[in-house]
């Protein structure tokens, strides 16, 4: 009987990674395909990665993409860490409870509502610089506006990501630091900050990820001078999905890949430090 049951844990566990990761093994398998189909595998070649070479206009879209995840990730981690070191001192249990759901109410919030609220904001804007500060703006839509919605919806996820190594985070650590001459500031820097890089980073990786293949929210607030890859793969389904995407959707999976192995690992590495210093 537990022999049959580790059978069919197994055949669970192997049924739930199929489910999940068929479609990115096909979409990579099919990145590699000598024909344009999709459902018959003719020849391998590497000629779709050539032809993404040479589309530059898929280049530019990525590099927008890059430039966007990466500025959303540093603004959010900067302020999601200050607003979970704010939320952590909070003493009474009411108000960091009010705190914690105004902080989780973004992410329970369907996304087209948020994008549909930050475009009504954008628009508002723009209207108010022009009639009351004589400003003729044309639209307030673009890398602007795009950065800042997703600076939104990411802030919740990093604060989720360092309240917890906050918590695990021995208080006396800073107060002895200040005791021995440390700034509050200094203090948070050379003590506290060392303890929750795992979860810091962590908090990167993921507000990178979600501001990376966001959708919803930038079709609202992106405008027309500034696009992003899943706007730009979107607007390609209206005509035919060329296969270069293939190649370019499989060297993006491959990179966030190696992050999340990369973060594993240095948070193996941490892990393994705090246990010694036990």
């Amino acid at each position: 009987m537990p022999q049959s049951k580790g059978i069919l844990s197994r055949v669970y566990t192997a049924l739930i990674l199929l489910f999940l990761y068929a479609p990115l093994l096909v979409m990579v398998l099919f990145s590699f395909n000598s024909g344009h189909s999709t459902a018959v595998f003719e020849g391998f070649t590497l000629h779709w990665y050539q032809e993404l070479a040479r589309n530059l206009d898929a280049q530019k879209v990525l590099k927008n993409t890059m430039l966007l995840a990466f500025a959303a990730a540093v603004v959010s981690v900067v302020l999601g860490t200050l607003a979970a070191t704010g939320i952590d001192r909070v003493r009474r249990k009411w108000a960091k409870g009010l705190l914690l759901s105004v902080t989780n109410l973004p992410l329970m919030n369907p996304e087209i509502v948020t994008g549909v609220s930050m475009m009504l904001l954008f628009v508002f804007a723009q209207q108010l610089l022009n009639r009351f500060f004589g400003l003729e703006v044309r639209t307030l839509l673009g890398f602007g506006s795009l950065l800042a919605a997703h600076i939104t919806f990411c802030l919740p996820y990093v604060i989720l990501s360092v309240l917890p190594k906050l918590r695990q985070t021995d208080p006396h650590l800073a107060e002895a630091a200040q005791d021995l001459g440390c700034s509050p500031v200094l203090a948070f820097f050379k003590v506290v900050l060392p303890s929750i890089s795992t979860g810091v980073f962590s908090a990167f990786l993921m507000a990178f990820t979600i501001s990376l293949d966001d959708f919803v929210v930038s079709n609202f607030t992106s405008g027309s001078e500034f696009q992003t890859l899943p706007l730009y793969i979107y607007a390609m389904t209206k005509r035919k999905v060329r296969p270069d995407m293939y190649s370019l959707s499989s060297l993006v999976f491959f990179a966030i890949f190696a992050l999340l192995i990369l973060s594993n690992v240095l948070q193996a590495r941490a892990e393994k430090r705090a246990a010694k210093q036990k």
